[in-house]
């Protein structure tokens, strides 16, 4: 398994960890050049910790981050490669 940096990184809701009032519980970290086309498409994204799910809401400041995923944003090198 290798593994790839993945820049310009961005949150962006679990589209199947909803609570009753349609709220996700915790947002992740996806490429940002993918948000738009899944908001739009429908297509899935990959978040960092390997949830895949399609992008339906935008996060709010203060939001909760999947703990996998800061950990893994958090440990990558700065800039990344395309």
């Amino acid at each position: 398994m290798s593994t790839q940096t993945l820049p310009d990184v961005d949150t962006r809701p679990e589209g199947t960890d909803s609570t009753d009032d349609d709220a996700p519980k915790m947002f992740h970290y996806v490429r940002k050049n993918k948000i738009a086309e899944s908001a739009v498409m429908g297509t899935h994204v990959v978040a960092l910790c390997g949830e895949v799910f399609p992008v339906t809401k935008s996060p709010k400041p203060g939001s909760p981050v999947c703990p996998d995923c800061k950990r893994i944003y958090e440990s990558l090198p700065p800039g990344g490669e395309e």
